[in-house]
């Protein structure tokens, strides 16, 4: 029979630790590699640690077999292992301190107890049973709920280590994920200034929208964040995520709803926490941004142990940072364009009413107000101040995050677990300062039509904070289960309930009160011709207010919105029988589960106490959902590995029952040690966004759009990007969306010091929910109005019923653009296709340490989309509509030397659309550097930092804020200083 890989049939006592890991390339007929001898000097690239991991990665560095007892091993920590080290002494290193000691076999290497000094000579110590030094360990990997004992499989798995996320400066989960090259879709978040959500990030993998990528912790789901991404998909925050209990994210790229469901369409990141820990670690840094503002310090705590049968592990990060503001940034200290501090108009004839003065307003702004003559008459008063005093480029914040987890082993294999996952975060942003705008009303004095304006400068209101906009949020995730092995048999069950909430509370401080109208306008005295009649004395609109008055006429108007997961599951896995290349294995899953919503709006929005708003409804839903699944693992030859899963979903929302059956196929084969060909098929699907569904009649706006018909014919502050109102509202009656996915490619890693994937992938979605693109819908209404595309045809029918403007012989504001319509709809198809590439390379330099470099590469080869039927379908990827990239580079180096590590890491993105949509800005690269000292086995100081060029990338083609919003950001050089020390074991 051909030799394979026993199976763990093995008392559940003993749990071996044996990766082997192709050290240099064999001969094609060859089937193993001869382990490195004992006295050769390899380089090692060994992060430190869990003991059991640290031994696994010298087992796959060296190809040397090395087997151990589990208990021996559980909760010690070891030291990282780098270098030129013979395979002795960096068993040797890695064991130090540890009580533990090892001795070569004919297989490899067996761990054991050290004797006790005096008392147990060393030659009575028994060596492990032979049996012990035979069987690989196999784990769980993103993609597939089947042990394994390689890490890639039938498709491509990126793997974030802890280290990595600490050596290549990123500042948080979400920036290590950001810049990983499948990311290729543009999102805004905190770091973006002014943006739908800034106290929350989400991931675009491979630019087809953040409800597309399904994020787990620890394998499970975890509540959405509760209000909607860009107000229409709901999505999963990465935010608040602490870094310090990461043990590593995995990122598998491409459909796998036949394994974890609905959203994995674009892929799945399971963001893996530690699992154990020894003795305390605490982790303080401190930090800025070079060019101003942005100051910030973190504490990180992580602990754990083992006593009796309990394993207990802990962690708290607290975080906290001041903003960051566009007048901080000198390319961004004015806006040109100006903004209107206040003025009186005749919205029928455009002549504004005022003199060449702004005397009484000329103080405001810093002192940069000034009279601006009207293109009809008349002057404004107008500062180019307003934007860069009140806009935010990076969010005030305070976090503190944690996690509490404990594992009881009530037998030698069942266990019994329980962790908590939790975060109270708190975040101020800005975006615009507070204004008054009448109603168009008839001037008792002089009988004409007026509108009048008046802008509040920070001198008015207390302070450009005392206006910002306040987050305070609660999330938390908690788990408790049970898991066993079923007596002598390879199978291995759990049985888990989840249960995660998120609660976001946003208040808004710069509403006035219905007050703000009597201080303007003064008593109502009747109607004319439709119009409201007042006599207000023009003076006073002249005058800047006191912070008492404004404080007088300031409400504070809080949003309270919830979400909630919870779901209930049983999985269990093992091997059903043996063919001849080996067992075939099976896991297989049933879940139930519920989740839903809640926004709740303040109740000012509809009692009267709030000037100029419209009303606000309650919104929120639920549904239930049921899962069954099953996959399988047949070896049909020594060196061909087939898989297959299914998946049957069922979901129950809104009065109706939608069931979606989805399938996997999986190739792998291994003609070569060094070479793995592999391949993968599947169908994937989306349950209709809860927010698409249940959502009221909303009104929103978008804060930065322009309205391209309104330019062209000459409305005041349409070439702007500026405010455009929409409607939208839930559809009950929604589908899921389909998908499918493909990828073939290959693995080739003739030695442990190299290794290099190439991949293909294909993924299709029909019956896409969409709302339409504001600015796509705008461009188009213009292009159907001025003759650009046939008014007559069913895309103009319908593009023009969405927009509603004033008619161009309007006797007031004619052709202003009122509000759009958004709802969603099944309709859309989008089609993307692409490649990654892979590297890593490891080589020693003698007495000058060891290097290691990896290489990460995406070309988006095409990305189509189509509105629905009746429309064209639309290149994505070369369209000047897009925003996203077209490729990605990321590339780290990373030297070790004695007590030293420090590693440069640099992201290249691809060329992306000008703001003004005229052409592309050219591709941009960014650095970050760190370098670690370690003072001994306990203490280490190091330096991060980012955009170590201090390069912003500017962008002048459409004005203010001249750099790309959404695609990079405006920090330039930041670094950080920390200290790290461990206490204890």
């Amino acid at each position: 029979m051909p030799h394979h890989a026993p199976s763990t049939r093995l008392p559940s006592s003993l749990a071996l630790a044996a990766l082997l890991a192709a050290a240099y390339a064999a001969p094609p007929e060859a089937r193993a590699e001869t382990p490195a001898p004992a006295a050769k000097a390899l380089t090692f690239d060994v992060a430190a640690g869990p003991l059991d991991q640290v031994l696994l990665g010298i087992s796959r560095q060296s190809g040397l077999l090395i087997s151990f007892e589990q208990s021996l091993v559980r909760g010690r920590q070891a030291p990282a292992v780098r270098g030129p080290l013979s395979v002795d002494q960096a068993l040797e290193q890695a064991l130090r301190g540890s009580g533990l000691q090892f001795r070569r076999s004919e297989r490899g290497a067996v761990i054991s107890a050290a004797p006790l000094r005096a008392a147990v000579p060393a030659a009575k110590v028994q060596p492990l049973a032979a049996k012990a030094e035979q069987t690989l360990e196999r784990v769980v990997v993103t993609g597939s709920r089947i042990p394994r004992a390689q890490q890639e499989g039938p498709s491509p798995v990126t793997v974030i280590s802890s280290e990595e996320i600490q050596n290549r400066g990123y500042r948080n989960v979400f920036e290590a994920l950001q810049t990983q090259t499948q990311n290729t879709g543009m999102t805004q978040g905190e770091d973006y200034g002014n943006t739908w959500q800034p106290a929350a990030n989400a991931l675009n993998l491979r630019d087809l929208g953040p409800n597309h990528t399904l994020v787990l912790i620890n394998g499970r789901r975890v509540a959405d964040y509760p209000t909607a991404y860009g107000g229409s998909v709901n999505f999963t925050n990465l935010a608040n995520i602490p870094a310090v209990m990461i043990d590593r994210i995995e990122i598998l790229s491409g459909g796998a709803s036949a394994i974890y469901g609905s959203d994995a369409i674009a892929g799945v990141v399971n963001i893996v926490l530690k699992k154990k820990f020894d003795g305390v670690d605490v982790n303080l840094r401190a930090g800025t941004t070079e060019r101003g503002g942005g100051d910030n310090q973190r504490l990180q705590l992580v602990g754990g142990g083992a006593t009796g049968d309990f394993e207990g592990l802990f962690g708290l990060q607290v975080e906290q940072r001041q903003p960051v503001w566009a007048n901080q940034r000198g390319f961004m200290d004015s806006y040109p364009d100006g903004n209107n501090v206040g003025y009186r108009l005749n919205p029928q004839s455009g002549r504004y009413l005022g003199d060449a003065s702004c005397a009484g307003l000329g103080g405001l702004f810093g002192g940069n107000v000034a009279p601006v003559p009207g293109a009809r008459g008349g002057y404004r008063c107008m500062t180019d101040q307003y934007y860069n005093n009140y806009w935010t480029l990076q969010t005030k914040k305070e976090n503190y995050d944690g996690y509490a987890g404990g594992t009881w082993h009530l037998s030698d294999s069942g266990k019994l677990f329980a962790d908590l996952l939790f975060g109270f975060d708190h975040l101020q942003n800005n975006t615009r300062g507070p204004s008054f705008t009448s109603p168009d009303f008839i001037n008792a004095s002089s009988g004409d039509l007026e509108r009048w304006y008046r802008l509040f400068s920070p001198e008015e209101i207390g302070g450009k904070s005392s206006n910002n906009s306040k987050w305070r949020e609660v999330s938390w995730t908690g788990t408790l289960g049970y898991s066993d092995h079923v007596a002598n048999t390879s199978w291995e069950y759990e049985l888990a309930a989840t249960r995660s909430e998120y609660r976001s509370d946003r208040t808004t401080r710069y509403t006035p009160a219905a007050g703000i109208l009597d201080l303007y306008l003064g008593r109502k005295l009747g109607e004319r011709d439709g119009y409201p009649v007042y006599d207000p004395d023009p003076a006073r609109l002249g005058r800047p207010l006191s912070e008492e008055e404004w404080r007088s006429l300031r409400r504070n108007v809080t949003q309270h919105s919830e979400s909630y997961s919870q779901t209930y599951s049983f999985t269990g896995n093992g091997e059903l029988f043996d063919l001849p290349a080996g067992p075939v294995a099976f896991a297989g899953v049933l879940e139930v589960g519920k989740q839903g919503y809640r926004i709740r709006p303040d109740s000012q929005y509809n009692d009267g106490s709030l000037y100029n708003v419209s009303k606000a409804s309650s919104s929120g839903g639920s549904r239930d959902r049921y899962a069954a699944g099953g996959e399988f693992s047949i070896p049909l030859h020594d060196t061909l590995l087939a898989s297959a899963a299914g998946r049957w979903d069922q979901y129950r929302f809104s009065g109706r029952t939608e069931e979606q059956t989805t399938y996997n196929l999986g190739l792998e084969w291994r003609p070569l040690t060094s070479l793995l060909l592999r391949g993968s098929y599947g169908t994937s699907f989306r349950a209709p966004d809860l927010n698409y569904i249940y959502q009221a009649d909303a009104n929103g706006y978008y804060p930065a759009q322009k309205d391209y018909y309104g330019c062209e014919k000459g409305v005041d502050g349409a070439c702007k990007n500026g405010r455009v109102d929409y409607v939208q509202s839930g559809t009950p009656d929604l589908k899921s969306e389909r998908g499918r996915y493909w990828s073939y490619g290959f693995v080739w890693s003739p030695s442990s010091r190299f290794d290099f994937s190439a991949d293909y992938y294909h993924i299709q979605i029909d019956d896409l929910l969409t709302t339409l693109d504001p600015d796509k819908l705008l461009r188009d209404e213009a292009a159907c109005r001025s003759g650009g595309l046939d008014p007559d045809s069913a895309q103009c029918r319908d593009t023009l019923a969405r927009v509603e403007r004033n008619a161009g012989d309007a006797s007031v504001d004619p052709n202003r653009l009122n509000k759009v319509y958004v709802n969603a709809i099944n309709a859309a198809k989008e089609r993307t296709s692409g490649i990654d590439l892979r590297s890593n390379i490891r080589w020693g330099a003698g007495d000058y340490g060891a290097f290691s470099s990896t290489l990460g590469y995406t070309l988006v080869l095409s990305h189509d989309y189509k509105q629905s039927d009746d429309y064209p379908s639309e290149n994505q990827r070369d369209s000047l509509d897009s925003h996203d990239w077209r490729s990605k580079l990321n590339a780290s180096l990373t030297w070790d030397y004695a007590q030293f590590t420090s590693t440069l890491f640099a992201v290249r993105y691809g060329s992306v659309t000008n703001a003004a949509g005229s052409g592309r800005l050219s591709p941009w690269t960014v650095f970050n550097a760190s370098a670690r000292y370690r003072l001994n086995e306990r203490a280490s100081v190091g330096l991060t930092v980012n955009n170590l060029l201090d390069q912003i990338k500017e962008d002048d083609s459409d004005g203010w804020p001249y750099y790309p919003t959404g695609n990079y950001d405006a920090m330039g050089r930041q670094w950080w200083l920390d200290f790290s020390y461990h206490f204890g074991g």
